[in-house]
């Protein structure tokens, strides 16, 4: 890609998040990019984060990709709107559709596309895909978080 990752144009002081946060070496370092007016993430999860069912992908890790892709999302679409610098998101609240089991092994895909911006709110529906088969889907409600304290 020719332009940096949502997730890198975060302040410093929060950039730690376990899912897409560039500073938590030891997390998942998740990175969304937009393509037109959707943002896409590409992500491969190990093979420890398996489910109930071996060779499929844990429900809680389907959740938290959609979570840290719709905050990027949420941060990019508000930096579109207001032009001013990429800000921090939080969820206010996270709903997931599991469609089909999600295989382990391969490159998933999560889209998102925003619904509605309003204020300190964003929308943003989401679909995560495995070899082009849609696994899940979900909808965030984010909220902008005021910028980090100078001091």
């Amino acid at each position: 890609m020719n332009q940096p990752a949502i997730q890198d144009l975060y302040p410093d002081d929060y950039a730690n998040c376990y899912g897409c946060g560039r500073n938590n070496k030891s997390g998942l370092q998740l990175k969304s990019y937009w393509q037109g007016e959707e943002s896409i993430c590409h992500h491969t999860p190990a093979p420890h984060y398996t489910g109930g069912v071996p060779g499929f992908l844990y429900g809680g890790m389907i959740a938290s990709l959609m979570d840290c892709h719709g905050a990027g999302t949420a941060a990019a679409a508000k930096s579109r709107e207001t032009g001013e610098p990429v800000s921090r998101f939080v969820t206010a609240s996270l709903k997931v559709d599991y469609l089909k089991p999600t295989p382990l092994g391969i490159e998933l895909e999560i889209r998102a596309k925003v619904v509605e911006i309003k204020g300190r709110k964003v929308i943003v529906d989401l679909s995560l895909l495995a070899d082009k088969t849609l696994c899940a889907t979900g909808t965030v409600v984010m909220v902008q978080i005021p910028p980090p304290l100078q001091t």
